[in-house]
């Protein structure tokens, strides 16, 4: 979950207007930089037919470096903005399909009920539900099946969003993201509404999320996402008879999908050093007249053994179109400071027959129905 210094630039021309900009006497501001860094070597059975040992980073942390200010305009308001980028330590690429602030991008005004921003921002999916894939914190790879419910911590551009402040352990939120596409308000727009509670060792959380259209970095290529051969009715691979080998149709051009609707709902309890915690979701797919629905049932728990020794393990049970997936993750990790651990996690994949396994579309999709990997990694917060 980019050119470094690019955005250190933008970062420094930033604190140089919050520095030299013209401020009334009672107005008081900040900037942040932050950002962290995560990288390993992961070892995967079955990628295409082959064993693999590949680099691989922002797994378990995604990269980022980022810009955080704060403006006081006084009787309780404030003026907020936060530039983030997705990199790659492994060859410093940009992420998010190259976009220089793809992680997140907004400014707005913040007060007593809340804050109001605009700009390319976190889902109502993420703000509310996606720290209950608990798999996900043990392996980063273990996001459900595809992504389709967005528990992998996704954004919506060109959005308008209001998060309320905490009322008595309630919080709730809402965004609209405009797909600006002329003569037709409703393509490629999506919408996203949530909410929170918690008191004391227990939380839940719940969101919808809708995309019209999905496009650009969501836009559905189903086999590699989650390795079936038909979609929504569709073949999405073609089979060479005399070789067996599988090319897939939509590597290049995305499956045309109407709407993408995602339901999710989750929980946790805190027992002493055990923190148990579930979740499911449910997504509908609408495209070329076929409707398909996602059924994804979580759980999991996280023991503490000492302050900087914490293990994690998730199981995810996923059914879509008559078939299912099975899949078991762990991880184990150390902090060698408050700022920086190491860990090793794994991950173990079961699809239905016929299905090419392929866990959280982060590999070539295997050429059985199983699929494992092994992760050693390091991360660094600052």
């Amino acid at each position: 979950m980019k050119k470094r210094n690019a955005a250190s630039l933008s970062g420094l021309a930033i604190a140089a207007s919050a520095v030299f900009a013209p401020t009334a006497a009672h107005a008081q501001s900040s900037v942040t930089l932050y950002g962290i860094l995560d990288a390993g070597i992961t070892y995967v059975n079955n990628a295409g037919g082959a064993h693999q040992f590949k680099f691989d980073d922002g797994i378990s942390y995604g990269n980022r470096i980022g810009f955080k200010g704060v403006e006081d305009l006084g009787g309780g308001l404030q003026a907020v903005f936060v530039l983030e980028s997705g990199f790659h330590v492994g060859n410093g690429q940009l992420a998010f399909g190259g976009a220089e602030f793809g992680r997140q991008a907004y400014v707005g005004l913040k007060n007593n009920w809340g804050q109001l921003s605009l700009g390319n921002q976190l889902d109502m999916t993420e703000e509310f539900v996606y720290l209950y894939n608990i798999s996900a914190w043990a392996s980063g790879y273990a996001i459900h099946q595809g992504d389709f419910d967005r528990m992998n911590g996704d954004r919506l551009p060109n959005s308008i969003k209001f998060l309320s402040n905490d009322y008595a352990g309630f919080s709730f939120g809402g965004m609209y993201s405009f797909g600006n596409t002329a003569g037709d308000f409703h393509n490629k727009s999506a919408w996203s509404v949530g909410a929170r509670y918690e008191h004391s060792a227990f939380n839940m959380g719940a969101a919808y999320t809708q995309l019209n259209n999905p496009n650009g970095i969501y836009a559905f290529d189903p086999y590699a996402m989650i390795g079936t051969r038909t979609f929504l009715g569709k073949p999405t691979v073609s089979v060479d008879p005399a070789t067996g080998a599988v090319t897939d149709l939509y590597s290049s051009s995305p499956f045309p999908v109407d709407k993408q609707g995602a339901f999710a709902v989750g929980a946790a309890y805190t027992i002493g050093k055990v923190m148990l915690s579930g979740n499911f979701t449910y997504t509908t797919i609408k495209g070329l007249g076929e409707t398909s629905h996602m059924q994804v049932y979580e759980a999991g728990a996280s023991y503490t053994f000492t302050p900087a020794l914490m293990l994690y393990g998730g199981y995810q049970h996923t059914r879509f179109e008559g078939n299912h997936w099975n899949q078991g993750s762990l991880g184990l990790h150390y902090l060698l400071s408050k700022r920086t651990d190491v860990y090793v996690s794994g991950d173990y994949l079961r699809a239905s027959d016929g299905v090419n396994a392929v866990i959280g579309y982060s590999f070539t999709p295997s050429t059985s129905n199983t699929q494992s990997d092994v992760r050693i990694g390091m991360r660094h917060s600052f």
